[in-house]
């Protein structure tokens, strides 16, 4: 990801690329990932997998990502946490006036139906148990930037990474393929792919530390400073490769298990670049790679699970 360009100095998108934009599909891996892992930890697990449910899981998955990214979009400009002026990350649609408050409200509630009918046929196959996981993924996306307290603006936003695009989206995508309850594997595939969303989090909110401040988010860089933001930075990207290779050894797939520490030196490089980070062009560059790292550390235990079948 490259530094952003001064104001000014792109021209106004078309509609096209100004939703493109406000929809962020960089971010997309962060939701597919998961379902990858929990597809690939069913086939190992349970020996259950249906190529519908990986397609179906994965677009549900990636319309709730969206929705939750316009619904972030407009909620931070109405909010007043936007200032096209100042941002030093990528540029926002409705704050750069690419997009109507109103257009993106509708697109986030057309994109979040859109999951929820697709979500159905999930449902019918597993039963009642992924209705509620999808329903409360949606209002997640939802209460993310929105209502009374959005999480986004507190300190609990990593957590949230953690939980929905860790455990919810892996142990859904379990059910939904082995129709059985999860257990300590899927506990833990869900911490190795959650961690590094939610270091990419923790990227993005130590870049946006002094705007958050001003604009009255505690986050948690504001609250604890960014001393405890590079720890907790550094605990998620070591983290993950270990819980991939303990959820692929429960799995039983032996000496295989050991290829997921193969991502080691990337996580050390993450960590060495986050502390030498001191621009907004250095921490989007950051964002993309821990982004890229998580997607590297789900690909290579969805591998080693598959290979354990």
């Amino acid at each position: 990801m490259s530094a952003v360009p001064a104001r000014g100095a792109d021209p106004r998108p078309g509609m096209l690329r100004a939703w493109l934009l406000a929809a962020r599909p960089r971010t997309l891996p962060v939701s597919l990932v998961p379902v990858v892992v929990g597809s690939a930890l069913a086939y190992a697990g349970a020996g259950r997998f249906s190529p519908s449910v990986l397609v179906v899981a994965a677009l549900c998955a990636a319309l709730i990502q969206i929705g939750t990214n316009l619904h972030n979009d407009v909620s931070d400009y109405e909010r007043g946490a936007d200032d096209p002026d100042t941002r030093v990350g990528p540029r926002r649609a409705t704050a750069e006036g690419w997009l109507a408050p109103a257009q993106v409200r509708r697109g986030a509630a057309v994109v979040f139906g859109t999951a929820f009918c697709l979500g159905q046929y999930l449902v019918y196959l597993a039963g009642w148990q992924i209705f509620v996981v999808g329903v409360v993924s949606i209002i997640a996306g939802y209460a993310y930037s929105s209502g009374p307290r959005p999480i986004a603006y507190t300190s609990l936003g990593e957590l949230f990474v953690l939980v929905f695009f860790g455990w919810v989206a892996v142990g859904g995508t379990w059910f939904a393929h082995a129709q059985a309850s999860p257990g300590l594997p899927v506990l833990l595939a869900g911490a190795a792919v959650g961690l590094p969303a939610a270091a990419v989090l923790v990227v993005n909110n130590t870049r946006d530390v002094e705007a958050d401040r001003r604009a009255g988010r505690r986050t948690f860089p504001v609250v604890f400073g960014t001393s405890a933001s590079h720890v907790e930075y550094d605990l998620f990207v070591i983290a993950s490769p270990l819980l991939a290779a303990w959820t692929a050894a429960m799995a039983g797939a032996g000496a295989w298990a050991l290829a997921c520490l193969a991502v080691f030196p990337s996580a050390f490089r993450l960590i060495t670049d986050f502390k030498r980070s001191a621009t907004g062009g250095d921490f989007n560059r950051l964002l993309a790679a821990t982004a890229r790292y998580g997607l590297l550390t789900g690909i290579v235990l969805a591998g080693v699970l598959a290979v354990a079948a």
